[in-house]
Order: structure tokens, then sequence, then C-alpha cells
């Protein structure tokens, strides 16, 4: 009973706010019954993300149990009188509010309560492998860890990862989704096959490289813009067994590059013959390189910048790895020597451990986990990631490493290369137009502390001015997990390729109803300005 009335009085806050044309009982009959929730708990969960850097409170939030449950509410909202907005939420892992909405509703894609005992007693369908064919069919909300549990038994895992797994299907293929496995497979987005998803219009329309593939190459990348992903077909390999995972580090840039440059170009050879994960990070403070990030270092031998000659005060780690099986293990010392001495690193600083390849995978949690202990998790995250291109990479070093950064960081950045030609220039993604470009993630974390350095004011600042910086220096940086305000900066994001954006927007959201917590669009609603002050 309690149920009905929360579920009715949500209806009705929709219907007096936003003009829906259907009655009540017209809603009820959608088959979205008993999963939209006015709940406090709900709708404050709704309201924040991991950056916490801005609060956006919702009208109400939808617990999904399928794709139709989807499709039906997005095209109540599509056509009712005037209008309302649909934010789709994974993990909640975004930075600045981009699955946020304040005039609408937000559909909770992962941890849906389909069968938390409301009425339909649905849940969203469980990943299903085709172990023959190679491939995964999940629902967007699905956990990408959850995603390796379900493959991992039949021996097999996604190509493709993000350094973090509590990540959502649909979140990732929304942007690109990206770690060191990039320069050899490509992003997340370039290893899918087939999408299931829900346009700005209510249409469920099912799209690959051969069905609707104007909105399948839109959607990869398309931060939400053109429709929401509910299901996906993602390639998969055998998975390896073991890791083994080195860490070499660097006292001149050049030379750090260079190694990760040619690391890359490796990526047609035979497997034996390349790393399968390159990445690297920046330390510019003796504290950084023990911390939580490089807890891979031993405390009992803590590596001192000092000790290291570093080159003004800044030191590079070179992150490598090659997957291996036990029934193989006698030859990975040969192939990891074969490739590691081709290296200009600091001879003194080879770190080596071996683990689990699902223990690799998910080396960000136990980070997590312990954040967590020590009330560092949930606080604010000013994060900045950038797309650097290869020929001012060193011009980058020299204005932020060594320059703006100083000699503190209050969290990791990472710096490493990927490949263009494993991207596909179909998708929405936007990235430097040249062969080899950087992504540069700057993961600090705002503390409220007394250090001057670590507050959030000083933090986005600093942010500011970083990309004041590159534009200044003719820099041509691409912000990946893009933030702008206006839609002059998303154009210029864009450049040539904002046209074809504007297109397909129009085309499969016309009404400018989804994931405006991005910001690119403004709702055509006659009413939305008054709707802001409700």
């Amino acid at each position: 009973m309690a149920t009905k009335l929360l579920l009715t009085f949500a209806i009705c806050r929709l219907i007096i706010t936003v003009g829906l044309t259907l009655d009540p009982t017209e809603l009820l009959s959608l088959g979205v019954d008993g999963q939209l929730s006015v709940d406090p708990t709900d709708v404050e969960t709704a309201s924040l993300d991991f950056g916490l850097l801005t609060r956006a409170e919702p009208l109400a939030v939808l617990h999904p149990s399928s794709a139709q449950d989807i499709a039906q509410f997005v095209k109540a909202a599509y056509g009712s009188n005037h209008g309302f907005t649909v934010s789709a939420r994974g993990h909640g892992h975004s930075i600045n509010g981009q699955a946020q909405t304040t005039n609408g509703v937000v559909i909770q894609m992962s941890g849906s309560k389909g069968g938390s005992g409301l009425a339909s007693g649905r849940k969203p369908p469980q990943p299903r492998v085709w172990a023959r064919e190679r491939y995964v069919e999940v629902w967007g909300g699905e956990l990408w860890i959850d995603v390796l549990r379900s493959t991992l038994e039949y021996g097999l895992a996604p190509k493709s990862w993000t350094d973090y797994l509590y990540l959502s299907v649909g979140g990732t293929l929304s942007n690109a989704g990206i770690s060191g496995q990039a320069f050899n497979h490509g992003p997340q987005i370039s290893n899918v096959y087939e999408l299931d998803v829900v346009t700005g219009k209510g249409e469920l329309l099912t799209c690959s490289e051969e069905q609707n593939s104007v909105l399948f190459h839109a959607v990869l990348g398309g931060l939400g813009q053109f429709g929401i992903i509910t299901r996906a077909r993602i390639s998969l390999e055998p998975a390896p067994q073991r890791v083994r995972w080195i860490r070499v580090l660097y006292s001149n840039f050049s030379a750090f590059t260079r190694d990760q440059e040619y690391l890359i170009s490796l990526h047609a050879q035979p497997a034996s013959q390349k790393f399968d994960y390159v990445e690297g990070f920046v330390i510019v403070d003796e504290g950084l390189i023990n911390n939580w990030r490089s807890s891979f270092f031993s405390p009992r031998n803590p590596v001192k910048i000092s000790s290291l000659g570093a080159n003004g005060g800044v030191l590079y780690c070179l992150e490598i790895t090659k997957n291996y099986h036990e029934s193989t293990a006698d030859t990975i010392d040969q192939e990891v020597e074969s490739l590691v001495k081709k290296l200009n690193f600091i001879q003194t600083s080879v770190f080596t451990t071996d683990l689990l390849y699902v223990d690799f995978l998910d080396r960000v949690h136990k980070a997590e986990l312990k954040l967590r202990s020590k009330g560092l998790w949930e606080v604010p995250h000013p994060w900045l990631n950038l797309f650097v291109p290869k020929s001012k990479i060193a011009d980058f070093d020299k204005g932020v490493f060594k320059g703006i950064l100083g000699n503190k960081t209050s969290g990791p950045i990472l710096i490493y290369p990927m490949n263009k030609n494993k991207w596909d220039h179909r998708s929405s993604v936007v990235t430097p137009d040249e062969d080899v470009f950087y992504l540069v993630a700057l993961l600090r974390s705002a503390l409220d502390n007394g250090e001057e350095t670590q507050s959030l004011e000083y933090l986005a600042n600093q942010n500011r001015q970083i990309l004041r910086f590159c534009d200044d220096a003719g820099i041509n940086v691409k912000q990946y997990l893009p933030h702008y305000t206006t839609q002059e900066e998303w154009m210029d994001h864009f450049g040539n390729n904002w046209d074809r954006f504007y297109k397909m927007k129009m085309e499969f959201d016309p009404r400018h109803i989804l994931a405006t917590g991005q910001q690119i669009f403004t709702p055509t609603f006659p009413s939305y300005s008054n709707m802001a002050s409700w």
C-alpha cells in the first residue's frame, strides 16, 4: 500500500510539474508499476555523484527492470505536454553532474530494485556468454566487475578495460572506456558488436555496423545525447590466468615517453613480442610514490625521489604487464627480458610482482576499500582528464608537471599514449588529430584538512590554470569525460564534428530531453526556464 501511495505521489508530481499528458492510471499501465520512486534515499543518491562537486535533485527515480520500461517511460516524457528530462545513471561515477537532472527523472540503471518486493518482481537480464562466438550480452547498467566474473566462468574476458571496474557498461561506452590495453585493442567502444538503445523519442532500436549504423556510432562515446544503452554485445578473448606486473622509474621525460611510444608501436606484433598493458604516472612529491596508488612499492624500502636524480623534482613511472598462463610460465621471464632490455629506465628501479589476472584488473577496488576505511573516498574529486597530442607532450611536461603543479599533487597523475588508428573515427569521441596522443589524468582529491594545496578551491583553480596554459601554449588538448558549461565551448570541443553531432541530436533526441547534465543542449520545452525554479 505504501509503495502504491509513493508511486501515485511521484506520478502526480510529474503531472503537476511538467504537464504530463497521461493520467496516473495510464502511467501505471506503462509497465513501470512499482518502480517509480520518490523515496528520499533514492532521490538523494541520484542527486550526487563521485565528483561531489554539484548537486541536482530529480523529481523522481525510475528503477527499470527491462529495456521496455525505459522505452515506454522515455516515450511518455517525449510526448508529454511540456516535457521533462530523463537522465540515465549507472554507478554514479561522474565528476561534474553529467548524469543528474533537476527537472525530470533519473533512470537508475545499476543496482535495479526490480526484484525487491515491488509489484513487477522482475530484474534486468543477467549477462549471457556465447562462448563459441566469443561475446557476452549484458544489461546497460551491469558493472564491469560483474561482466568479468560472468565471462571468467567460461575462461573468457573482454579485451579492453577501465582501471576501475565498478563502472556501468552503458556509462563507459557513452564516453570511450580506456586503460592500458587501449594501445592494443582500442578503447572499450572499439570492442562492441551490437547495442540496444532507447532514443530520445522512446524508440527501442537494435544497432550495429550493419543495422542502424548511424545510431550505433553516434551512441558510442556520445555522452548519452542520442540514447540510453540498454544492452551491449561485447567482444571476448581467452582470459589469461596470471599477470607479470612491472614498474620502472625514469628521471628523464624524453626517455620515458620514447619508451612508452616504442612499446605501443608493437601493437601489431605477436603476443609474445609485446606487453599487454602500457600505462604510466607522474611523481612530483615523495609522499605520492609510497602512498595507496603506489603501494606496489615495498613500504620497507620506500623510494626516495632525491636519491634517483629526478630532473626538476619529478619522476616518471612506466607501468607494464605481461599476461600468461601457468602452462607457459617457463617462457614469461624470457619474453619480459627481451622487451625490458630495450628500455632506458633507471636500472636500480625495477619493481616486479606476479598476481592473478582478476586481481590485477580489480586492483583499484582494493585501494578504494583502504580509502573508504580512512574516510578519504567520499570527498570532492576535481578530476581533469586530457588527451594531449604527442607533438606537445614535452611542452605539457615542462609547463604543468615541472611548472604549475609545484611539488604537490593531491592524487595520482596518469600519463600514457594510445594509437589513434585503434579508435573508430565514426564514433562521437573527440581525440587530437595526431597518430599518437596521450591521456593525462589528474585524479586529485580535495580534503578539508587545513592544507591550502589540498583544498577544492586550490585544485579547481589549478585545473583552470592548466587549461589556460594549454590555450596560451598552443597545445590543442581535448577533454576526456569533458565538462563545459556553454554551447560555444562544446562547439569548440567538437570542432569540425559539431555539425554532425548537432544533426544526430535533432534526429534521435529532437526535444533534447536526454542527459541534460552534460550541459550541451537546452531542452526545447516551452516552460523549461520556469520549471527550473520548481
